[in-house]
């Protein structure tokens, strides 16, 4: 029996000229049949049986779910935990060109970092040449891309050595846009920072060392955040959370439940007032809107599979947010 648009049913399968209509107007059909696939097998595993049948379709490209339009499955998903019979069928979705999170985040942050020592430098075609070499810089100008360099140096040697990707994959577009999005800004920032006429903060060396300070604290914060969340995941316990240890950048957990973009706002914002410039502004602005967000959503998360979380922590910012 097949059911139509609008709930009715035939009584009879329809013909095959309707069928293929049906099929045609739905993108749905028989695409690769697999058998003798193993119960314990896990979705990562038909990936492969199918990458073997359909070269064209590697595993990371392919999305497979249990109804059309549901949500895509994990990898590690068992045949068995699905599959209510000997048979089970499976929708498969083209995810397009897809690259490694590793990847991602390699190539979002080493443009930053070699963007900034570009406009450092005041190359000729981008500074005027004499106004470059007359004009005396401040020691912030020197101490900005110090502090730029560090931020963007600690983020690729933990994407190298500290973070673990669950995901795997991401698509190309992704990519893109975080590039696009993070290289844009970068250029817009060290202009104005290593420009010639760039102006000193309003309150000086004063101003300048107290945020160098701040900055160089969230950073590692940051840091330890991000090796206590590591630890977390190699524990193979998702729904445990981090607890305050002796560490003091540690004791963060205590009130909010995203640490780690806690300190990364808070070396924005500082990076904010020991440059003050706008661009500097707008990008900490941005990031405190899109980490808010993220910070939110893991919140949620937390709160519903820790049964010993405190709901009293907040998401991102003690007590407010």
């Amino acid at each position: 029996i097949q059911r139509n648009q609008n709930g009715s049913s035939w009584n009879e399968s329809p013909t095959p000229r309707i069928e293929e209509q049906r099929r045609t107007k739905l993108n749905l059909f028989p695409f690769c049949f697999l058998f003798q696939v193993p119960p314990t097998s896990t979705l990562l595993d038909v990936k492969h049986k199918f990458h073997k049948t359909c070269p064209q379709w590697y595993p990371s490209r392919v999305g497979l779910q249990l109804e059309r339009n549901g949500p895509y499955l994990k990898d590690s998903v068992s045949i068995q935990s699905l599959a209510v019979s000997s048979i089970i069928t499976l929708y498969f979705t083209d995810l397009g060109q897809q690259v490694s999170w590793t990847t991602v985040f390699l190539t979002e942050y080493t443009g930053p970092l070699l963007i900034y020592l570009l406009f450092y430098i005041r190359l000729a075609s981008i500074y005027n040449e004499q106004e470059s070499t007359k004009n005396f810089r401040h020691p912030v100008v020197h101490l900005a891309c110090f502090c730029h360099c560090i931020h963007y140096i600690r983020n690729l040697l933990e994407t190298l050595f500290v973070h673990k990707f669950s995901g795997g994959h991401t698509p190309l577009k992704n990519m893109i846009k975080g590039c696009a999005f993070y290289w844009g800004f970068t250029s817009w920032i060290a202009y104005y920072i290593n420009h010639p006429r760039y102006t000193p903060p309003t309150y000086g060396n004063r101003q300048v060392m107290f945020a160098a300070l701040a900055f160089l604290i969230c950073e590692a914060g940051n840091h330890f955040i991000n090796v206590a969340l590591a630890h977390q995941n190699h524990s193979g316990n998702k729904s445990y959370f981090p607890s305050p240890t002796y560490n003091p950048f540690t004791w963060l957990f205590a009130l909010v439940s995203c640490p780690n973009y806690t300190y990364e706002i808070g070396s924005w914002i500082s990076f904010t007032v020991m440059t003050q410039t706008l661009p500097v502004g707008v990008f900490a602005f941005l990031m405190v809107i899109q980490m808010a967000f993220w910070a939110q959503k893991k919140h949620k998360m937390y709160l519903k599979k820790c049964n010993t979380y405190t709901y009293r922590k907040a998401a991102m910012i003690p007590f407010i947010l």
